[in-house]
């Protein structure tokens, strides 16, 4: 009886007025790569390997066209912003069981078809946790963000 009045008070206490309510959104275990438009120009492929405790995991696919917001528009209560390319490109590699601890990525960018290597780089870098639905709804799944510069420079962040 006391466990069941304790689950009632916590259930209770969790949906309290005020709080704001946690989504079912969670988050994927990965690599987020933001590619320079300089470099995304050659660019159109990646392929990821994630090494840690003397095992690596791949993951590969297929850079996208970022965007950013444009001009917005307003029709009496409606409004709408268009999204204009910004010449850069992103992409995500999946790596399921990635530690929230060092771990050494090796990135390469491909062009077209995925045979002509535009960039390889290796960094060490350390995945760190999502919080998709904000830090009092609890810990997503870890990631990691890469940017790759004009100059082929991969920095973690």
């Amino acid at each position: 009886m006391l466990r069941l009045t304790l689950l009632l008070l916590a259930t209770l206490t969790a949906c309290s007025p005020g709080e704001r309510p946690c989504t079912m959104m969670a988050s994927l275990e990965g690599v987020h790569v933001d590619v320079d438009q300089t470099v995304a120009a050659r660019a159109e492929h990646l392929a990821i390997e994630v090494c840690w405790d003397g095992a690596c995991r791949r993951s590969s696919g297929e850079l996208m066209p970022a965007t950013r917001p444009g001009e917005q528009t307003c029709s009496g209560d409606t409004c709408s912003v268009t999204a204009v390319r910004t010449g850069a490109k992103f992409g995500f590699g999946t790596v399921s069981g990635l530690p929230k601890r060092p771990v050494e990525v090796r990135l390469t960018l491909a062009g077209a078809g995925g045979s002509d290597q535009v960039l390889a780089r290796t960094i060490r870098v350390t995945p760190k946790a999502t919080f998709p639905n904000g830090p009092a709804c609890g810990e997503g799944a870890p990631q990691v963000k890469l940017t790759v510069a004009a100059d082929g420079t991969v920095r973690e962040g």
